[in-house]
């Protein structure tokens, strides 16, 4: 956690914060997503809409560390 925070820029406060709020809220539901495999013409951020109507908002380039880690905190929230 302590390297997370680092790497993010944020206190363990903020983290454990939003970790509590966000367990307090609705499961989430996921659904497949398919995308178009041809070029691309400009790197997008992704947008995941909750069911509770906040929005995720995942930048090109985000490492796959750090999305499992979001991904993790938005599945304990079950």
């Amino acid at each position: 956690m302590q390297v997370f925070c680092q790497q993010h820029r944020t206190s363990p406060h903020s983290f454990y914060k939003w970790r509590r709020r966000l367990a307090a809220q609705v499961p989430i539901k996921f659904a497949l997503v398919e995308t178009d495999r041809g070029e691309p013409s400009k790197a997008e951020a992704m947008e995941l809409t909750l069911i509770t109507g906040e929005r995720l908002r995942i930048a090109p380039g985000t490492d796959a560390a750090t999305l499992r880690v979001v991904l993790g905190v938005l599945r304990e929230r079950r």
